[in-house]
């Protein structure tokens, strides 16, 4: 009796769980490509937890929180690790519709991925599209950022302002000591002419140079 209600409940599996069939959805996992040496073999434990990750996201929909993992089946698993799954109503007989399989989905997809350590690439389903995640807030208000940049901005103008201030004031004061003294030199120098010292015509002052003076010159008018 029991071998009996086995083979029924297996055919009917076999009949709701189909590819390509009303309301299944293929799946194909990359675990290799995600993961590398660390990659891990799927079996009958990997199954069992992917029917219960949909048996939960199921639950999470409205008039379906008594979804069981037995409600989830899965048929036709390949080597290169693909299948395909529906979940049945078992009240009726039947598969859910597609729709309300594809809403859990969606809305568990990150669970979904995190249970199996991959992604939306690496843990595909064909027909239900990825979903993206939800933005994160900053831990710092973006008009604090905004704020911050602008004033480093500022301070570093005026900075540059006092820097270029203080070095035109010193330049300026270096520029009348320096005439000075070049004007100072001018006037201590003594030219030599044929090796004896003497003193250059002073312009300013009226002198003028004795050695050059002719003997009317000389002689002191009457």
């Amino acid at each position: 009796m029991l071998c009996l209600l086995f083979f029924l409940v297996t055919a009917i599996h076999a009949e709701l769980c189909q590819p390509d069939g009303e309301n299944a959805f293929k799946v194909r996992l990359s675990i290799r490509t995600a993961l590398g040496d660390n990659a891990y073999a799927w079996d009958t434990n990997e199954e069992y937890l992917f029917k219960a990750m949909v048996a939960f996201s199921m639950r999470k929909v409205p008039n379906r929180e008594t979804t069981e993992i037995s409600h989830v089946l899965v048929c036709n698993v390949t080597q290169r690790v693909s299948f395909w799954f529906v979940v049945t109503d078992p009240l009726k007989n039947h598969t859910l519709p597609a729709v309300e399989v594809q809403t859990a989905i969606r809305m568990n997809r990150n669970r979904i991925n995190g249970a199996f350590f991959l992604n939306d690439q690496t843990l595909e389903f064909l027909k239900i599209p990825s979903t993206l995640a939800p933005p994160t807030d900053p831990s710092v208000p973006i008009w604090i950022i905004i704020f911050g940049v602008i004033f480093c901005i500022v301070i570093v103008a005026v900075m540059l302002l006092i820097l270029s201030g203080i070095r035109q004031r010193r330049r300026m004061s270096k520029g009348p000591t320096e005439m000075d003294d070049s004007e100072d030199k001018c006037e201590n120098m003594i030219t030599i002419e044929n090796g004896i010292p003497c003193d250059p015509l002073d312009t300013k002052g009226g002198h003028i140079n004795d050695a050059f003076m002719t003997e009317d010159e000389r002689l002191t008018p009457l």
